[in-house]
């Protein structure tokens, strides 16, 4: 994986807090990147105006994404900016994620970053919010951010999958591994690595009376131990910084990541569409709701948004 070069980072318009900016100049400060800050605007009634001409709308448009540049300027203002190299992009589109990755995409940007709020109630179950679509469509790094704070020092906590041989994994966890480095090293912070894998199946031991399952829980748990430390072995990380724990990623990350104190959790995500995905999200998506801190979600090498520019 390559350096975080270009940020492209999301504003929220609704939000007195901008944790996405905050974490964003930090990030441009450390890493010493370029930063672009978007803002994706639109309200229905101009397109629906018809006693304007298309000439007068385009125009009341424009004055609004102006004063909406005039917005950032002033926001920024309260910030200390000095020697990083900003940009201010705003643009007019009626679907918020697809201007996000159309933007990441032309620019050529390395991560996006963007603020994630708490959820409530099962409609998020079948109207997926932006930072959904974002972990399952964008092109490069997503970074999601909540309230926890990047003290130096701190703990990255990788999330990979050790079970199989397949090339895909292997290539991911390394993917996923290289970021969470990436990051420690402006941080200062230490890696941990984390491998959840399930448990022995309940029909297995009902079936078969003498199937042993404290002994095949044991042999599962030596397996992927080992699997995890050659990985470790080859990133420098210590044992001691290697867990590995029997469950569902969407409870054991969390949970590892509250007990860590983690600053921030990385994993990979691979994109889903159709009903299933606006159903169940796939495991990024359980995880970062369980989190007390920020994620970053990693795409497989090669990984091609669906959405077209």
């Amino acid at each position: 994986m390559g350096c975080v070069n270009k940020i492209l980072a999301v504003l929220d318009a609704d939000s007195q807090q901008q944790k996405a900016l905050n974490r964003a100049l930090h990030l441009a400060r450390l890493s010493g990147a370029k930063l672009t800050l978007l803002l994706s605007i639109y309200d229905f009634s101009y397109e629906m105006t018809t006693m304007l001409a298309a000439e007068e709308r385009d125009t009341m448009r424009d004055s609004l994404i102006n004063d909406r540049k005039v917005w950032i300027d002033d926001l920024l203002e309260d910030y200390n900016t000095r020697d990083i190299d900003i940009r201010i992009e705003v643009v007019w589109h009626n679907r918020p994620f697809e201007a996000i990755i159309e933007t990441a995409i032309k620019g050529d940007y390395d991560v996006i970053i963007k603020a994630t709020h708490q959820r409530e109630g099962i409609a998020n179950l079948f109207f997926t919010p932006t930072d959904w679509h974002l972990l399952r469509k964008a092109p490069c790094l997503v970074l999601l951010v909540k309230e926890h704070d990047w003290p130096e020092h701190g703990k990255i906590l990788a999330a990979i999958h050790t079970t199989g041989e397949q090339e895909h994994h292997q290539s991911l966890n390394q993917r996923i591994t290289e970021a969470a480095q990436e990051f420690a090293g402006w941080l200062q912070s230490d890696v941990h690595l984390v491998n959840a894998y399930p448990g022995a199946p309940v029909t297995i031991a009902a079936e078969i009376p003498e199937f042993d399952t404290g002994s095949y829980r044991e042999s599962l748990k030596e397996s992927h131990r080992q699997a995890l430390a050659e990985h470790g072995e080859k990133f420098s990380i210590p044992s001691a910084n290697q867990h590995v724990h029997e469950g569902l990623p969407e409870q054991v990350v969390p949970e590892l990541a509250e007990e860590l104190d983690a600053e921030l959790v990385v994993l990979g995500t691979i994109g889903r569409t159709g009903f299933s995905a606006a159903l169940l999200g796939n495991t990024a998506e359980h995880v970062i709701e369980r989190l007390n801190c920020d994620l970053l979600a990693v795409k497989p090498e090669g990984f091609q948004s669906p959405v077209k520019v």
